[in-house]
């Protein structure tokens, strides 16, 4: 059992209400501002209780802000829920900056470094990867037929991925008069053991086939985004250089390919190698030239080993899915902790999901370190929530079933646990999408709250790797950049530990600080980009890629 301080919590001064860090029974008995407060109900760990009686419309604080208003009266110690509690959010507007910060102690990281893949540029890879990419939905299947040509024999199959050893074995089994109970029992370990083909060239990471249901038929506003999400992908620190099939009279043109190449790194010298079906003439033709291409590439690529870099050359997205009442007050802190000592180390960061900062915007415009970067910060705001709003969903429709049933209730609660992970630095730059946000510094990067959207569009804007909370279990990677998996709470870590890389529940269960916690995730941080240590997303090849149509993704 916790003691009682650590059996909820509030999270801010201003805050009029308490965060239930545990499950707690109706009539339990809480003293908060010289006053005796007693539960009406029980209320389950994550949630939302009351601590004055409130009457309908009072307004609910929660991280010090705004975060819903009341549909009706509330005695004190009353659970907030979907039905007493409405989104409501502070209006913004230009304010005067605010730029002041207190930056963390780095003296333990100041002299560390990690071992990367240096580019002609000045950038450095975790990784060294080989990219096969359509430029239209037509290719999917000859970059198909690439991957099956390549990807095993080369030694960049994931074992057992497809669970074909696991179904062998059944068959095996039955066939040898096995039962139904026995079945039921097999232990499919020696799949999971298979021995993988040895690399043929060992300083690649990877091949890596982006595969997308885009490039012709949409707008063109959709198509041009498709090119520079792409480019940003080629041009990415991670990639080695690239191998493009196009068709030739789809929308996403080569030619607009290598202007938002060349607009992103006007010294770009990677290896790209363009073909296009209809002047290459025969299916086998294409095929067989982008096969020498690709093992062309390889050699290339393979002449690179991985060597000493400073942590400033790290560009790190923030990135959360499946979120719990505990995501802000655990797990997101302790990646704004991270973001600001990488920022005080020179490194660069991305914070995203436009729609999980509704109700924050005030806080995050005054820390945009001038006026012009604040404006356009508010208007990306405003601009995407009144197309949502023209298309009958604006932000406040952002928490998911399963954000709600964990405790949070309003856009707003969520928004505001969602901004921790951008700590407390001053913001450099603000960037639509598709475009690069890898400036020295914290940087704001317009994409939806969708998951693998976000973390799609975080790599095309330079992130070379990815830290990812969580607190109900979301399984999802990028192909190119390693996605590390923190959890919010330890039973999460202790169900899905093979998703989740680090556990952020020991602040929740009293073990760990976020200072202790942020320190202990920055050292995992540097064994994963040297390639010493490999994140579970990797492992499973979850290679999950979704360039964002320009319309509502919340």
């Amino acid at each position: 059992m916790k003691k009682e301080s650590q059996q909820y919590l509030r999270i801010h001064p201003n805050d009029n209400v308490l965060v239930a860090l545990v499950d707690l029974p109706i009539g339990f008995s809480i003293n908060i501002d010289s006053k005796k407060v007693v539960l009406q109900e029980t209320i389950p760990a994550k949630h939302k209780f009351t601590i004055v009686a409130m009457k309908k419309d009072a307004d609910i604080l929660m991280y010090g802000v705004l975060v819903g208003r009341l549909n009706y009266d509330l005695p004190a110690g009353t659970r907030l829920n979907v039905d007493n509690l409405r989104h409501a959010s502070e209006s913004f507007e230009l304010g005067k900056r605010n730029l002041q910060w207190i930056e963390p102690d780095i003296s333990k990281f100041k002299d560390k470094t990690f071992k990367g893949y240096h580019r002609s540029n000045g950038a450095v890879g975790t990784g060294n990867y080989w990219l096969v990419i359509p430029m239209v939905f037509c290719e999917n299947r000859n970059v198909s037929v690439l991957k099956s040509a390549l990807e095993e024999k080369l030694g960049y199959s994931i074992p057992s991925k497809d669970y074909s050893l696991e179904v062998d074995i059944m068959i095996e089994n039955y066939r040898a008069g096995a039962s139904i109970d026995e079945l039921m029992k097999l232990d499919f370990s020696v799949a999971k053991n298979e021995l993988r083909q040895a690399k043929l060239f060992p300083n690649v990471d990877g091949i890596k086939f982006l595969n997308h249901d885009m490039g012709c038929g949409g707008t063109r506003m959709d198509s041009d985004a498709l090119c520079g999400l792409l480019a940003g992908y080629i041009t990415n620190p991670n990639v080695a250089g690239a191998t493009i099939l196009s068709l030739g009279c789809q929308h996403a043109q080569s030619s607009i390919l290598k202007q938002e190449i060349y607009q992103r790194d006007p010294s770009f010298d990677k290896p790209l190698y363009i073909f296009e079906q209809q002047e290459e003439g025969t299916e086998n033709k294409l095929i067989e030239n982008a096969i020498k291409s690709i093992f062309s590439g390889l050699i290339l690529a393979n002449q690179l080993q991985r060597e000493d870099a400073p942590l400033s050359k790290l560009c790190i997205g923030l990135e959360c899915g499946g979120s719990d009442g505990f995501s802000g007050i655990s797990a997101n802190p302790t990646l704004g902790y991270v973001s600001d000592m990488l920022v005080a180390l020179g490194g660069s960061v991305i914070l995203s999901e436009f729609p999980e900062l509704c109700g924050v915007e005030q806080q995050l415009s005054d820390r945009c370190v001038t006026d012009s970067i604040a404006e356009k910060f508010m208007t990306l705001m405003n601009v995407y929530n009144a197309k949502a709003e023209r298309d009958g969903s604006g932000f406040y429709m952002n928490p998911s079933p399963g954000n709600i049933k964990d405790g949070l209730i309003t856009d707003a609660i969520k928004s505001a646990g969602a901004a921790k992970k951008g700590g407390t630095s001053p913001i450099v730059a603000v960037a639509d999408y598709p475009m690069l946000a890898n400036q020295p510094g914290l940087n704001l990067l317009c994409t939806p709250g969708n998951d693998v959207e976000s973390t799609t569009a975080e790599v095309a804007a330079g992130a070379n790797l990815v830290l990812f909370t969580t607190g109900l279990g979301t399984p999802t990677g990028n192909p190119i950049a390693p996605v590390v998996k923190v959890s919010t709470n330890t039973a999460l870590y202790n169900r899905m530990p093979d998703i989740i890389d680090i556990n952020c529940g020991t602040i929740i269960d009293g073990e760990e600080t976020i200072e202790e916690a942020a320190h202990r995730m920055l050292e995992y941080v540097i064994r994963v980009a040297s390639g010493e240590e490999v994140p579970k997303a990797v492992k499973l090849g979850q290679d999950d890629f979704i360039p964002w149509r320009r319309g509502v993704s919340l």
